[in-house]
């Protein structure tokens, strides 16, 4: 028998779903113009949508105003927007609202976020007379403004958190389909399961595991003597390549790709690195912290004391030698060019 765990029975929907009209003469505010908030505002506005931007006076301002919206600070733009959309950074999100977005929001007006943090952890309570909703595409602002221009798109995720004036789905429909997340599909979830699992996701897989798994390997490979140059490409810079195939066709399609070596290397030294019911239990502990709001409190709490611990951990990273080795190395590149130019957009981006 099949475990329900495993059947999939998510709401999908897509173009045919999506009625961009429910946009028509609403206004709406894009707050924050970095990696999201660029590719949001120019997608919404290449889809015929009126889009102004909410900032501080800074780099972010004089690059909106460059690329042709109009600008405005964080409450000249809440005030005249009937759709708020919040891409910010999370830690700064509730204070920006407190002092900018709260008081300016109207009955029927809608507030909208890329990510449920705030929500799932009130640190932004909306009132009940605004709708609010989740609008979050499942890649950066580089790829989302990119595959729009190619014509395609990046899979979304939907949340309808509070539906005060009865359209809030379509609303919420309308806008993805203008960022053009319905070329690639969207599915429905919660703010609170959107939260947990992408906090889950990056913390013990995506950017947490990999990272620590990545650079384990390489010191390994370094203390038994070899070349930082070679452990950097057997740990790091194939890494992509894995990744692109499992994207494309799922771990078996990746299997197939590679070498049978590889593939009864997987089977035979992977538990053996990472023994399951170990891993296993080390994240269930690393969801419950996230799902009681233990993670959520000490990031708040990091913020609000220097961020002492995050700028350290930081500034150590960038000395470690995988990643000077790495630097070097794409620096040497025949695609050096490329690679400069997406490291300098994706700083860009972060600022």
């Amino acid at each position: 028998m099949a475990n329900s765990c495993y059947d999939m029975n998510a709401k999908m929907y897509y173009a045919s779903d999506c009625d961009l009209s429910y946009l028509d003469g609403k206004v709406i505010a894009v707050i924050g113009y970095g990696s999201q908030g660029h590719a949001h505002a120019q997608n919404l506005r290449d889809s015929g949508c009126n889009v102004i931007i909410g900032l501080r006076h800074g780099k972010s301002w004089d690059k909106a105003t460059k690329d042709g919206f109009e600008v405005y600070s964080v409450a000249e733009a809440a005030k005249k927007a009937d759709i708020v959309m919040m891409l910010v950074n999370d830690e700064r999100a509730a204070q920006i609202y407190a002092e900018s977005v709260k008081d300016n929001l109207e009955p029927g007006n809608a507030i909208a976020f890329a990510h449920g943090f705030n929500i799932r952890y009130k640190q932004i309570v909306p009132p009940a007379d605004v709708d609010v909703f989740m609008a979050a595409p499942k890649g950066p602002g580089h790829t989302v403004r990119g595959t729009y221009v190619e014509g395609k798109g990046v899979p979304c995720l939907i949340a309808v958190e509070q539906d005060a004036t009865g359209n809030c789905r379509n609303i919420a429909l309308a806008y993805i389909a203008g960022i053009g997340g319905a070329r690639a599909g969207i599915m429905e979830t919660t703010m609170d399961i959107e939260t947990e699992t992408d906090l889950f996701g990056e913390q013990t897989v995506l950017c947490g595991g990999v990272v620590d798994l990545m650079q384990c390997g390489f010191e390994v490979l370094c203390e038994a003597g070899y070349a930082p140059e070679n452990a950097y490409f057997e740990c790091m810079h194939e890494m992509k390549l894995i990744i692109d195939l499992i994207n494309k066709a799922g771990v078996a399609g990746m299997n197939y790709s590679i070498s049978d070596t590889a593939e009864y290397g997987e089977y035979v030294s992977g538990p053996r690195v990472l023994p399951h019911d170990q891993i296993k239990a080390n994240m269930r502990a690393v969801l419950s912290d996230i799902q009681d709001g233990s993670f959520a409190g000490r990031w708040i709490a990091e913020n609000k004391n220097g961020r002492t611990f995050f700028n350290s951990k930081r500034a150590a990273l960038a000395k470690h030698p995988m990643e000077t080795v790495g630097k070097a190395l794409r620096d040497n590149m025949l695609w050096k060019d490329e690679a400069s130019s997406s490291d300098a957009a994706l700083d860009a981006a972060s600022k």
